[in-house]
């Protein structure tokens, strides 16, 4: 199927940008970050002065009557999946960018981090339901396959099921995969399978926001707001104290229940704000990331 020339100049922009900042920021700290799931043995050779005892083969030096040892190199390909958030809310944004943009963002330059390691990829978009699979696979053009049909996204139901896309993993991923789950969290009822994915692999929840989904403009006087996902059109009193507290209650504590969650599963969280840009959020998540495993 031919793609429409605006879709493909699109992807060719975003991949552009998204490769530039892989080179230069991401490359290197994503392969130090998820390393190898285990070790591949290569060859036996001679013992020498500083080799760890421990690897000498013993049936070898007992046939050639000196010290042989063997060597292993780090299976470095894994296998990576995207659960991407394509629902109505992700349309909202306020400032430079809107969340679906720092989606879009975040998500190639996951995507072409993996690839530059050699590690597979494959997407899950999800709204109310599970939306477009694409299975985990290797190489730029894969990559930007992904890329392409998610900027095509027109999810069919409304609202979001964070559960039914973590329940795809157990079918698309084999366990210790690294899965990035992309969303503005703007609901519940999917701590069960949250905590099934985490035991069994390495899960990242990256949570897009826009700054005033937790706090109303500066203005006074109604302001009217319409919920994306249901079509639900209410006025809001950005002048009462008490509508300001209730409009940026609901939020942050969805964003509470999710940090806590991600605490007791040991999980990790990158929160992405839509006035960062993602590779800034990618980099800081990446440091952080080394000095805990440098602490052990």
């Amino acid at each position: 199927m031919a793609i429409p020339a605006e879709l493909f100049r699109a992807v060719r922009r975003l991949e552009v940008r998204a490769k530039k900042t892989v080179r230069e920021l991401l490359a290197g700290q994503y392969a130090s970050v998820f390393r190898g799931s285990g070790l591949l043995f290569e060859e036996v050779r001679e013992y020498l002065p500083g080799d760890d005892i421990r690897s000498i083969d013993w049936n070898v030096t007992a046939r050639m009557g000196m010290p042989y040892v063997k060597r292993y190199r780090e299976e470095r390909e894994r296998t990576l999946l995207l659960l991407v958030d394509v629902s109505a809310s992700e349309g909202f944004g306020t400032g430079g960018a809107t969340k679906w943009q720092r989606v879009l963002e975040v998500t190639a330059l996951i995507a072409l981090s993996a690839v530059f390691n050699n590690d597979k990829v494959g997407l899950v978009s999800f709204a109310a339901a599970p939306e477009h699979v694409v299975p985990p696979g290797k190489g730029t053009p894969h990559a930007l396959r992904l890329l392409r049909d998610l900027m095509c996204s027109a999810p069919v139901g409304r609202g979001t099921d964070i559960a039914a896309a973590l329940r795809t993993v157990r079918t698309l991923a084999r366990r210790h995969s690294i899965v990035f789950l992309v969303s503005d969290f703007c609901t519940s009822g999917y701590e069960k399978e949250f905590r099934i994915v985490a035991r069994y692999n390495d899960l990242i929840a990256v949570c897009v926001y826009d700054p005033r989904e937790l706090e109303l403009p500066p203005v006074a006087g109604l302001i009217p707001v319409r919920d994306p996902e249901t079509g639900q059109r209410v006025l809001v009193d950005a002048t009462s104290p008490k509508s300001r507290t209730r409009w940026a209650a609901r939020r942050r504590a969805q964003l509470e229940m999710l940090r806590q969650l991600v605490r007791r599963c040991d999980a990790d969280l990158i929160e992405l704000d839509t006035d960062t840009p993602a590779a800034h959020a990618l980099v800081r998540f990446f440091r952080s990331r080394e000095r805990r495993a440098a602490l052990g």
